[in-house]
């Protein structure tokens, strides 16, 4: 299905959310729940909701006494491979107020690459959402190398939506939109709505300012471009939005799709 503007959200079939690091683990934490609740009232509405969900590496830090992300892969994939269980049970915990199933989908950039593999992630995908479990895809971190990673979880997000058709790719993060500059700065002005094949020359565009995060502003747009112009709508703004979006409010920046 055609969306033609935020409203058209609350009916869509199919719906990939994609939420980061920063917005669901250490002192968000509990967010968490709030996440869910909205993730529960789209699919008691008829969606099929699909969840990307960083946090991984950021769960494991505390459990191995660390306080910020190590440089060296081998540490990175000890973390993932600790936090990856502690996320998807705090997930599961949480969903099982509404006797939600969790799914976990673990991907690799090659995954995606070769038809096998990517076909055989969306039969997976397609099972689960059609047995009203809920799949919560993240990269393998445990098991990805520096030179096959997808680089950040936004660009995951935007293949997976466009792997599995989906109507519509919400980008949560800690900022409700886009803004013709760092919101931080005095005047920046938010962006309601790019249209398609918008090349957004005129804005300034940032990187992640969160210590666990790897995006930010720049990858949303990069994955915002890739969604779009294979046919997949795309709205970003912050995970305190998310139900709002879910259910069609005026929030975020839509990009309209090609």
């Amino acid at each position: 299905m055609a969306l033609r503007d935020r409203s058209d959200l609350a009916s869509a079939g199919r719906i990939v959310v994609k939420v980061g690091s920063s917005s669901i683990s250490g002192a968000n934490e509990g967010k968490i729940e709030q996440l869910v609740d909205a993730l529960a009232a789209a699919q008691a509405r008829g969606a099929e909701v699909i969840l990307v969900s960083s946090g991984a590496i950021a769960t494991g830090l505390p459990l191995l006494g660390l306080t910020e992300k190590p440089d060296d892969l081998a540490t990175q994939q000890a973390l993932a491979s600790v936090g990856q269980s502690r996320l998807i049970s705090r997930y599961q915990a949480s969903l099982e107020r509404y006797r939600i199933i969790a799914g976990q989908v673990l991907l690799t950039s090659g995954d995606m690459e070769a038809d096998e593999t990517r076909l055989n992630a969306k039969r997976a995908i397609d099972k689960l959402v059609s047995l009203k479990v809920l799949p919560i895809v993240n990269e393998n971190d445990t098991v990805a190398t520096a030179e096959i990673r997808f680089g950040d979880n936004d660009r995951l997000a935007a293949l997976v939506a466009v792997l599995v058709d989906a109507d519509a790719l919400i980008l949560l993060s800690d900022v409700d939109a886009l803004y013709d500059m760092p919101p931080t700065k005095p005047g920046a002005k938010r962006i309601e709505f790019v249209a398609k094949g918008s090349n957004l020359e005129s804005v300034e565009i940032g990187g992640s300012s969160s210590a666990v995060g790897t995006g930010g502003a720049v990858t949303k747009v990069s994955a915002a471009r890739l969604a779009t112009e294979a046919g997949v709508t795309v709205l970003l703004t912050s995970t305190a939005n998310v139900s709002a979006a879910l259910e069609g409010q005026p929030v975020g920046t839509w990009f309209e799709a090609q």
